[in-house]
């Protein structure tokens, strides 16, 4: 997955603690704080988790993955989420989905949904409004 598929915000912290560059497993197992094995386990159950791999196949990893690890963990200890609910929610958080992370982000939704309910509320006065006509 490239890096700028990727919003570093919307998963956790803007990963400006880390260079941007290509870290390997040993460097990441350290910054996750996480044993090297459990990291390929998430890399062979959790799709989206998919580092890149050099010419004689070794995994390096980008900021991103980084931070895509580090949110797998904290989905996964804190939030007691099995791999697949995981696995999922990092999807939706990718496409922009799932629970607001912010206040700001609860309050636009908020927002959002009710413009929509407005807007439906106007669509069924609107049917009231035309079958009084043909009753009338």
């Amino acid at each position: 997955m490239s890096e700028e598929a990727f919003n570093v915000h919307r998963i956790h912290d803007d990963g400006s603690d880390l260079p941007d560059r290509r870290y390997g497993i040993a460097e990441v197992s350290e910054l996750v704080g996480v044993p090297s094995h459990v990291l390929r386990q998430w890399e062979a159950r959790i799709g989206i988790f998919n580092p890149k791999r050099t010419r004689s196949n070794r995994r390096t990893y980008s900021r991103s993955d980084i931070e895509i690890a580090r949110r797998i963990k904290q989905l996964l200890r804190d939030d007691k989420m099995t791999l697949k609910g995981v696995s999922k929610r990092l999807e939706e958080e990718l496409k922009g989905e799932g629970r607001p992370k912010t206040n700001t982000e609860a309050l636009d939704l908020i927002d959002k949904i009710d413009e929509e309910v407005r807007a439906m509320v106007d669509i069924l006065d609107q049917y009231d409004e035309d079958e009084e006509k043909d009753d009338g």
